[in-house]
Parts: C-alpha cells; structure tokens; sequence
C-alpha cells in the first residue's frame, strides 16, 4: 500500500510539473499574439432616424435589448444607409421601442472614393445571388442592377430578399453606406441608362464650376473581341478614383446583339483573367478588382 501511495503520489507530482510548464508555455506563446480587438460599436439600420431622438423599429428594439442585452445609458451606433453615423445612447430599454438619444454625429463615415454600379443577370439558383449581394455589399459597390438578358436563366425577380441580405452585409460589415438594389431590367434599357454620375469643379479664371461626368462603362463577356486591340484586363484600365459599371453575363454569357448594342453605346469591352467564371463569382472578382485599384 506505501508503494503503490508513493506511486501515486509521484505520479501527481510529474502531472502537476508537465501541466504547470505546459500552462508557462501556452501563456508566453498566447502573450505573443496579437490581441484583436473586438468592434467597439453595435451598428443598426434606421434610414428614417432624426436626431436628436429616434425611436427603433420592433425587430432592432428585441435585437438591442434581447439579444444584445444592452440597457438605458448603453451605447450603439446608427447609420441611415447614406453615409451618416450617429453614435447614440439608449433612454428607454423598452424591447419593442427603444428609445436613444443621438449624441454625435460622423459624415460621409468611410466613404469609398469610387462608385462602382454592378450589372448582373441573376443565378438561376437565388441562393447564389443572394451571396453575391452579400459579398459585395462587404467588399464595397454601390448599386446592383439585376440584368434580364436573352439568355438569363431567370426572367423574373423579387427584391425583398435581396435588400434584406444587403442590410445585414452592411451592418455586420460596419459599412455607412448601403448599396441600392434596383428591380429586374431588360439588357438594352439597362445600357442606355444614365449610371453613377460624379461631380467635379472646373477651375476656371472666375469661379470654380462643378461639373457632371458620367462614369466609364464596362461590359465583360467570354466572346472573341470586337476590337483589334483585344479586350482589356479590367484592373488595368480602371482607374482609381472614377466612377464604373461592370456587366456581367448569364451563365450563357451575352448574345452577340448584346455585345454589339453594348459597345456602340459606348461601353468598352474587358476581361477578368483567363479562368472560366461563374455568374456570381465573375461578378466578385470584378468587385474585389475595383477595391484593390483604389486601394
């Protein structure tokens, strides 16, 4: 019996030695990895919100005071989708109308200097779309615009979905600013409509005169080019700064009418790399080419 206590007891001094120098070591190596630290505000969406109080609506009420478990004298911040943040404090913890009290105001927070109009027809799967709406809005564009095509996989398409997906990717992404999400247009109408509009001033000896100058316009498709000089790499004709809309096809790609009603309005043809693409991941690529332009 002394023998087999001994044993024990030896047994739990070389445990306590191996896990006390395990403990030292996993600590010194935790110590060395960078602390990321956690986003300092809970982000909400009220596109109504008018300072200096704003009542929340039912489902980010329960989400602010259930989920969260945030109470009056609590901090969140709002943003209307157009750029403004506002950093507000709760007055009334109420779970179905929480009442907060803006207390500052941010403009214009992290503004992209770029606007980037994604044109795309829509995945016969919605599910994909619905990423790509996702990844997107993440990533930074700002506007979709659902493209039916000659050979669109769908003909038909219902927003409400989409503009849900869009909201959350905005709040989860910390972003001010929300994509607009436009309703299912026909190919050529989409062509021929005015896009992202950015305004200059021209200097001249009097005054300085702002200036309206519409952005370039891309459109990326499988098919031979059209012109002698080949079809562009995109990241290297974009340039930082400007304002672009970027059509992408179906899974069929464009028609050749397409192409060629597309390039006669203007637009230039361009590529996104060698590799077969799906419709949403070509779409993303385009996206993420943007971003990295405009660093």
């Amino acid at each position: 019996m002394a023998r087999k206590s001994v044993k024990k007891a030896v047994i739990r001094f070389i445990l306590s030695c191996y896990f006390s120098n395990f403990a030292a070591y996993y600590l010194q190596s935790y110590n060395k990895i960078p602390k990321i630290t956690p986003p300092i505000m809970q982000l909400f969406y009220a596109p109504d919100i008018m300072p200096p109080l704003h009542t929340l609506g039912e489902e980010e009420s329960k989400h602010c005071v259930r989920v969260l478990r945030l109470r009056s004298g609590g901090r969140i911040h709002i943003t209307d989708g157009r750029g403004n943040l506002f950093c507000c404090e709760i007055t009334d913890d109420n779970p179905k109308r929480c009442t907060v009290r803006v207390v500052s105001t941010q403009h214009e927070f992290e503004k992209m200097p770029y606007a980037l109009t994604l044109a795309v027809a829509p995945t016969k799967n919605p599910d994909r779309f619905e990423w790509l709406l996702e990844k997107a809005t993440e990533v930074g564009v700002t506007e979709f615009l659902p493209l039916d095509t000659a050979h669109s996989e769908r003909h038909v398409f219902k927003p409400s979905r989409g503009e849900k997906v869009i909201t959350a990717a905005m709040k989860q992404s910390l972003k001010a600013y929300r994509p607009e999400l436009h309703p299912l247009t026909p190919f050529r109408e989409a062509v021929l409509r005015p896009f992202v509009l950015r305004w200059v001033k021209l200097q001249s000896e009097v005054l300085s005169v702002p200036h309206a100058v519409e952005g370039r316009r891309f459109i990326a498709h499988c098919a031979p080019a059209r012109s002698p000089e080949g079809k562009a790499y995109l990241p290297d004709t974009l340039r930082a700064g400007e304002a672009a809309a970027v059509f992408i096809g179906p899974e069929g790609d464009f028609s050749p009418e397409e192409i060629d009603f597309a390039l006669a309005n203007g637009f230039e043809e361009v590529t996104l790399g060698t590799q077969r693409l799906r419709t949403e991941t070509a779409a993303l690529v385009a996206t993420v080419m943007a971003s990295v332009v405009n660093g």
